[in-house]
């Protein structure tokens, strides 16, 4: 299976997939730090998250399946949302937390 079909299968099997470097314990760097704390001030808590260090296949394959060069990378309902500055301006506007809910 190629590693665009299991990125696929993963963020359809799963509702909140956030790829970040780190883990939503112990993120390893900023942006996927402010992307978990976004996602937690909204309420979410049952995110699933995608360590991108651990493998780099899924490092660079995210990228290229999402068309969108930088990590974090959020996924609602198998859906690409954006990375940590989408995801801000989504919640200050208040748009992030019904998709989250919904």
């Amino acid at each position: 299976m190629s590693i665009q079909q299991e990125i696929k299968d993963f963020v359809s099997a799963n509702r909140v997939v956030l790829f970040m470097k780190g883990t939503k314990q112990f993120p390893q760097c900023g942006f996927s730090s402010r992307a978990v704390q976004i996602l937690q001030a909204a309420g979410c808590q049952d995110f699933v998250t995608v360590n991108v260090l651990e493998n780099d296949a899924v490092r660079q394959g995210i990228k290229e399946y999402s068309d969108w060069p930088t990590i974090p990378q959020l996924y609602i309902n198998g859906e690409f949302v954006g990375g940590s500055d989408i995801m801000m301006e989504m919640y200050e506007a208040g748009e992030l937390q019904p998709l989250l809910q919904g």
